[in-house]
């Protein structure tokens, strides 16, 4: 009886605790905190009920002589256990979410704002991780048979630690690479980046892998440790404007001045350049042609492929319709 009439005052009590936070919350939330207390006690509500419920039907059941009675408290202690992690997980997840919603919209534009949603996200997800696995190790201490499994969870030492570690190596591996990549500067959400040959932008840096849309829509899923232990080319790292080149083959007899004024006229007329740099130069030469390549700059990545292929249809257009004889000939003497 005792024991009921202590859950029945803590649930009364749990009512009143959530009706009391709302109108503390509503009251303190018209200032300029309503950004983060009215989701937090969104989120939070059920977790925190039941940790007070919990907690307090564990320290009401008496220890009394072996029965139903220790046993119950043993469950109160592992849901109690779980109660604590779910409330920090969920406290994490709303930092998290108000994080993201206090950054600008536009992730490409701005590189602070990239990088902050490149690092808040792995820490998110290796603090929960963290947690869980202490849980775990908590729950398991309090089962004698499997005790030393749950210390040496906690603990990291042991055979068995040592076992699961060897074990889990490239998970591990992969989620340090993970953090490693959020906070080494080298890439953010939204860099356009070449690897291996392949053209797209990043679209999610997870703790063990990252997420790249390419140029066709195709995702490119690449482990973390890639990052850290081979080149890749980031186009973007400092400024998201991108200096496109287009590179064509033409006869010697070709007027350079002729074509720069032609590729003067594409690039001004495009509305993909961003108004910086364009310029038409001869960067080499073979005994049948020479190779004239034009680059100008756009706004960001994909802009920027799509101002090359434009540029590279309206300088072949050009010259078929225009000039035929700059396009590449294999010439022939004869010798009696």
């Amino acid at each position: 009886m005792r024991t009921a009439l202590i859950v029945v005052a803590v649930l009364a009590a749990a009512v009143v605790v959530d009706l009391i936070s709302g109108m503390l919350v509503r009251r303190v939330a018209r200032g300029r905190y309503r950004w983060l207390l009215e989701p937090l006690r969104q989120a939070c509500r059920r977790p925190a009920a039941a940790l007070l419920l919990v907690g307090a039907l564990y320290y009401a059941l008496p220890l009394g002589p072996p029965g139903w009675q220790p046993h119950l408290r043993h469950v109160a202690r592992v849901a109690l256990v779980i109660s604590g992690a779910w409330l920090v997980n969920k406290a994490l997840h709303v930092a998290e979410a108000v994080a993201f919603s206090r950054l600008p919209g536009d992730a490409v534009a701005s590189r602070r704002v990239r990088r902050a949603r490149t690092q808040i996200r792995p820490v998110r997800r290796l603090t929960v991780a963290v947690v869980t696995i202490v849980a775990i190790g908590l729950i398991l201490i309090t089962f004698r048979p499997v005790r030393l499994f749950g210390i040496s969870m906690l603990t990291s030492a042991g055979v068995v630690g040592a076992v699961i570690g060897l074990s889990a190596r490239t998970a591990l591996g992969n989620a340090f690479a993970g953090v490693q990549v959020a906070f080494a500067d080298g890439l953010h959400v939204g860099d356009v980046l070449v690897v291996d040959g392949e053209w797209g932008r990043v679209e999610e840096v997870k703790l063990t892998n990252v997420v790249i849309r390419l140029w066709d829509e195709r995702m490119l899923i690449l482990p973390t440790t890639y990052f850290t232990e081979r080149p890749f080319q980031n186009w973007t790292r400092n400024e998201s404007r991108v200096v496109g080149k287009v590179q064509i083959h033409v006869d010697h007899t070709a007027d350079l001045d002729d074509l720069r004024r032609e590729a003067r006229r594409l690039v001004e007329s495009s509305p993909l350049w961003d108004r910086g740099q364009w310029v038409l130069q001869m960067v080499d030469s073979t005994p049948q042609t020479v190779v004239i390549q034009v680059q100008a700059s756009a706004a960001d990545g994909a802009s920027a492929w799509d101002l090359r292929c434009d540029l590279r249809e309206g300088l072949i257009c050009y010259l078929r319709d225009h000039h035929p004889q700059w396009l590449p000939r294999t010439r022939s003497q004869y010798q009696p």
